[in-house]
């Protein structure tokens, strides 16, 4: 596409004088703002620090690409802003910003935005385009910079024809900026060394320049610069390298060198070996088990999400229609129609413990790992161990649970690893059986036996934690509370969040039938409580939030009900130092009222909407109050006056 068409020389600002992250990115809005570009300043501000808080837009190299796709926009524009001191942004290498390209798109516009990002990716690496927009004197010239439809090169023009020819893949969590920018320092770099490259993009937008059969096959060597997965089954028996993705921007031509190297080791497709370098093996030992247990998490919460609200919908209905005395113990099934939200929401309910298990053993040894993972899942759930086999039916199997699965999958997925390294040595024709024979053979049997160990002193854990969180009431209640509603405020989303978020899903199976969990209530109630507190804040003291500020605390409203904590991003964001501690300590106090108070919630999310679904609406509801009305007073005090 061509960038002419979006970037707008009457948004630039060639003197921005800015020197904080926040203030230049406000600077540059107002522009857009003045030209009629956007509508709303604050709402695309917003959305900006969304996008930020998720990864930073500094590329590093003295470049930005803060971008938003947003409903405030009227006219997709890409505003240019030039910095002579250089901008603090968190940039990817530490340094300042001196260049940025601010991409506005409107919510309608498809994949727009990405076509800039890739296109401006591959302008900012051309040899001395940088130079020239550092020094170019007006927006004009700027603007000139950039003439004509496709971004000029001259990549592979001096390559010989017998020169050596490598394939690469580029892929970066978003899908933008780091993609495109890798590609092109590797096509770069190929140029320079004197070799051909092809190099596919794993875009937001899709794939790119897709590697065909006849490419690898004719390929000396593999780079995949990428941080996340891509298909790999295709490279079976090159030489490949595997690495981040920030390596093929920074590192271009050591990643060309190895490939090229016949010691670059031998990708194997049933991963049996895998490239030395891979860069998850530089995972500290932390890391690498997050990344695993949330790709179970995120597997699994749709059916904990769903299965839960159906089943708490039974026991609504049943409450809804009455039950008599005398039949409670049929509370969730006594009606027919009750029944049927039972029956579905228990359905997907006894999926999540296999699904968690099955993709942290996918996550740790790939397909090979599901099977395992699975079989692992389903015996923490239903109960299996070594009393009950065979004759003697006196011992009646007692699962292990959530913690049961939790471990099954990490043992699944340690078993196959086991397994590919002990049939690295097979003959290559035995490659396909053992995809389909040998390993999920294996693979279950194995981890059959494993869990019928370990299933033991996991079932007694699982019932001790059950039998200690079904008799915590006073101070015990308050202080678990108090420790998990703090949780949910401490980084709204991040790791600390999703594990109290996670041990609170994981209570709501032993809790159902005696109406709910009180852990759950109060991760949900202390998950309520920041983007209330903006509001609360907002409201309170005006003077110290401007008009646009002001009118963004009343969408938290709506956020905060929901149960949407990450609505107090944009806010933490900007202002990290007084208002994340503002709002633990509002959450820590909700989370521990209702943990005082016993309140149980059968759902696992929802906010508002499932209000009915605890076992004391409107105390739960003061509780929120109270740790928003808290958390914004703090915040309010503690916080600046806008500038």
């Amino acid at each position: 596409m061509n960038i002419q068409d979006l970037l707008a020389p009457e948004v630039m600002i060639l003197d921005l004088q800015a020197t904080t992250k926040r203030a230049a990115l406000k600077e540059i809005i107002a522009s857009l703002y003045n030209a009629g570009k956007i509508r709303d300043e604050q709402e695309f501000l917003e959305g900006i620090l969304a996008r930020e808080a998720q990864t930073t837009t500094g590329l590093g190299e003295g470049i930005a690409m803060p971008h938003s796709k947003n409903a405030a926009v009227i006219t997709p524009t890409i505003a240019f802003a030039r910095s002579g001191k250089g901008v603090d942004y968190d940039s990817l290498d530490g340094q300042p910003v001196e260049l940025f390209f601010m991409i506005a798109v409107p919510t309608d516009a498809n994949d727009t935005h990405l076509q800039a990002l890739a296109n401006l990716s591959r302008y900012l690496l051309q040899d001395g385009f940088m130079a020239k927009l550092k020094t170019a004197p007006t927006s004009q010239a700027v603007w000139d910079l950039f003439a004509g439809d496709e971004v000029p090169t001259t990549l592979g023009s001096h390559v010989a024809a017998d020169a050596p020819y490598l394939v690469a893949v580029t892929a970066c969590t978003t899908g933008i900026a780091h993609t495109y920018m890798a590609e092109e320092a590797l096509k770069k770099e190929a140029e320079k060394l004197g070799v051909h490259i092809k190099v596919e993009t794993n875009g937001a937008s899709g794939v790119g320049n897709r590697l065909t059969p006849e490419d690898i096959a004719n390929a000396q060597g593999v780079i995949v610069a990428a941080d996340k997965k891509v298909e790999m089954q295709r490279f079976n028996g090159k030489h490949l390298v595997k690495r981040p993705v920030a390596d093929g921007i920074r590192k271009p031509g050591k990643l060309i060198d190895l490939a090229l190297q016949d010691e670059a080791p031998v990708f194997h497709a049933d991963g049996s070996e895998t490239p030395s370098d891979n860069h998850t093996q530089d995972l500290s030992v932390g890391k690498a088990f997050y990344q695993h247990l949330m790709s179970g998490v995120s597997s699994m919460l749709p059916f904990v999400i769903g299965g839960g609200i159906a089943i708490a919908l039974a026991f609504l209905i049943d409450q809804s229609l009455g039950v008599p005395h005398d039949q409670l113990a049929s509370l969730g099934t006594y009606h027919p129609i009750a029944a049927f939200f039972k029956q579905i929401g228990g359905a997907a309910f006894g999926f999540m413990l296999p699904v968690l298990a099955g993709y942290i053993a996918y996550s740790i040894a790939e397909k090979p790992g599901l099977v395992a993972g699975f079989v692992a899942g389903e015996i923490a759930a239903t109960g299996y161990n070594i009393y009950n086999v065979g004759l003697d039916a006196t011992h009646a199997p007692i699962p292990s649970g959530f913690l049961g699965a939790l471990v099954g999958g990490f043992l699944a997925g340690g078993i196959m690893l086991l397994l590919k390294s002990a049939f690295k040595k097979l003959p290559k024709s035995l490659d396909g059986i053992k995809s389909i024979l040998f390993y999920p053979v294996l693979g279950v049997i194995l981890t059959g036996f494993a869990m019928l160990i370990i299933n033991i002193p996991m079932s007694a854990i699982n019932s001790g934690l059950n039998n200690f969180l079904a008799g915590l009431n006073g101070t015990n209640a308050l202080l678990l509370g108090a420790l998990l509603g703090g949780m949910m405020a401490v980084d709204m989303g991040g790791p600390i969040n999703k594990a109290a978020y996670v041990f609170g899903t994981g209570t709501l199976a032993a809790t159902v039938a005696t109406g709910g969990s009180v852990v759950m209530a109060a991760v949900m109630a202390g998950g309520m409580v920041p983007p209330l507190a903006i509001f609360v804040a907002t409201l309170l003291f005006k003077n110290k939030f401007n008009v646009k500020d002001r009118e963004a605390g009343l969408t938290n409203i709506v956020m905060g009900l929901s149960f949407i904590t990450e609505g107090a991003i944009p806010f933490a964001a900007a202002d990290p130092v007084r208002a994340i501690p503002s709002f633990i300590v509002g959450s820590a106090l909700t989370g521990g009222i209702v943990g005082g108070l016993g309140i149980k919630l059968l759902a696992p999310h929802g906010g508002i909407f499932v209000i009915a679904l605890t076992s004391q609406p409107v105390l739960y509801l003061l509780a929120v109050l109270i740790g928003a009305v808290v958390s914004g007073v703090i915040y309010g005090l503690l916080k600046r006056k806008e500038a």
